[in-house]
């Protein structure tokens, strides 16, 4: 056998009790996609988690729901580990009902939808709620929006900071703990994007109160600027840039277009993300965005060229992986000094002025 094409022994020892998370990925998950979830931890804590790296996450599939939010997404935005995020209204929508208190439950993929139905119950695959949950979640929203503080227009970065504030307190006051992603992303300056504000409980509700006169309106413009202006940022200041994708759809392509829109549209001199870790069950032969490759994203000067040897696709349930992942860089990397961008912004926006030469 050529030594050059063969990498470590597969000679695992029987597995014991008391092993850690590091231990079990770094010596256990050896072949096949458990080999390319390794190969994805390790260059989350080995590359992204340098402190020169800017780190953005897109969140798309119900996560939240299923408690992702409160298991990890709070605990990567605490230590530092994620510098903004872009993702569905669902996801910000349900992580919502943690912070106001309102129950989901473990159910069954095989329920009688038209018995739940009759019973007032909602179902994500196997999460069930009260229908109740939807409509306290939707009257916490319209009340929010009609404060004077959102009579006006703006990105969705500002304005889920400023819910951010709102599910924060309300928290705080039903003494719930540390389970809200808006919230904690407001006390920690993460920026949070939704790529198609419109789609989702969140955006009915509002559009709905625009029926009413609402002066409040989403700043898209500013949303595909301001993204593109963190990640040249980044790069100007002499660091580098991570995508953890978690899943497919808007989100995914709302973050990597960052680079086409400094790079094809404003024509500014750029390579692309430095590092790119996806996790997915989307086929890459159906053309679809979801399941598209790495090195399809080089064509597009999405991924620096030089970064490929740095990417990482795992096919698997984002529910399998990311409590692993979190895990695992809870015991390598531990936490990092956040860097706090949504107070950047302005900055960002005006750099990114400045060398489109507008």
């Amino acid at each position: 056998m050529s030594r050059k094409m063969a990498g470590e022994p597969i000679a695992p020892a029987p597995l014991e009790r008391g092993l850690s998370t590091a231990q079990l990925v770094d010596n256990y998950f050896l072949a096949y996609n458990a080999a390319r979830l390794r190969e994805g931890c390790r260059l989350w804590a080995r590359r992204m988690a340098q402190p020169e790296v800017t780190v953005g996450m897109s969140l798309t599939g119900a996560l939240t729901p299923a408690g992702l939010g409160a298991s990890c997404l709070v605990p990567l935005v605490r230590r530092g580990l994620v510098d903004f995020i872009v993702s569905t209204g669902a996801n910000l929508y349900h992580d919502a009902h943690f912070a106001l208190g309102l129950g989901l439950h473990v159910s069954s993929p095989f329920a009688d939808d038209a018995a739940l139905r009759r019973e007032g119950l909602v179902r994500i695959y196997d999460i069930v709620m009260d229908y109740t949950v939807l409509l306290k979640t939707d009257a916490f929203f319209r009340e929010m929006i009609k404060a004077p503080e959102f009579q006006r227009t703006m990105g969705t970065a500002e304005f889920h900071y400023l819910a951010g504030k709102y599910l924060a307190e309300r928290q705080r006051v039903l003494g719930l703990g540390d389970s809200c992603l808006l919230a904690a992303c407001h006390e920690m300056e993460v920026p949070v994007y939704a790529a198609s504000p419109g789609d989702s409980s969140i955006g009915m509700n509002a559009a709905a109160l625009a029926l009413t006169g609402s002066a409040f309106a989403w700043e898209v413009n500013r949303d595909v600027n301001e993204t593109a202006g963190l990640v040249l940022m980044s790069k100007r200041g002499g660091g580098k840039t991570g995508v953890a994708i978690l899943g497919g759809g808007a989100p995914k392509n709302f973050m990597l277009q960052t680079e086409p829109h400094i790079q094809e549209v404003l024509g500014i001199d750029e390579k692309g993300h430095d590092y790119f870790l996806q996790i997915t069950d989307a086929r890459p032969d159906t053309g679809g965005l979801s399941g598209a490759t790495p090195s399809e994203a080089v064509s597009w000067g999405k991924v620096d060229p030089e970064g490929l040897p740095d990417t990482v696709v795992c096919y698997t349930d984002t529910t399998i992986a990311l409590p692993i992942i979190t895990s695992y860089l809870a015991e390598t990397v531990g936490s990092r000094e956040p860097k706090r961008l949504y107070a950047r912004r302005d900055e960002a926006m005006e750099l990114l002025k400045r060398e489109a030469k507008v």
